[in-house]
């Protein structure tokens, strides 16, 4: 039997959105409109928070965490009816997991695009045809400045 994990709550309620895991209720209303759900069942916003509010470490943010399959979308932000906010803790676990190096690859892949260009994704020619197709403006992002500042602190 596993024990209550108190050093690893510690370390999530002292990260930025970390805190509100202790106010889950697992309600399970969070899991009501997840799309990561829907497509996978394994994954359950509720069934994180509880591994959060036991300290699962391992679970959490070792190199297999289910978190990464969140897809962001805050449907169960608008759905918890106690404002845990099961998006913000699953935020916090991924920079935990970040800290720790324990994130999967393509998560630098994207860290490294973001300091560079400022964006996410490549912009390719597909992208800048369905833009013109669609009658919208070039994608141009200039924040070499902004981006700077922030990653030269």
């Amino acid at each position: 039997m596993k024990k209550i994990n108190y050093e690893f709550r510690e370390k999530l309620n002292q990260t930025l959105g970390g805190f509100s895991h202790n106010y889950c209720y697992q309600c399970g209303a969070c899991v009501a409109d997840c799309p990561a759900h829907r497509f996978l069942p394994e994954f359950n916003p509720r069934a994180i928070i509880l591994q959060a509010l036991y300290g699962f470490e391992e679970e959490l943010i070792g190199p297999d965490s289910m978190i990464w399959n969140c897809t962001n979308c805050y449907n169960c932000y608008e759905r918890c009816p106690q404002a845990v906010n099961p998006i913000e803790v699953i935020i916090a676990l991924k920079n935990m997991c970040r800290e720790k190096g324990t994130n999967p690859p393509s998560v630098d892949n994207i860290i490294e695009r973001v300091k560079s260009s400022g964006v996410t994704v490549t912009k390719t020619e597909l992208v800048k045809r369905r833009r013109q197709e669609l009658g919208l403006p070039e994608f141009e992002i200039n924040c070499s400045d902004d981006l700077e500042k922030i990653f030269n602190k």
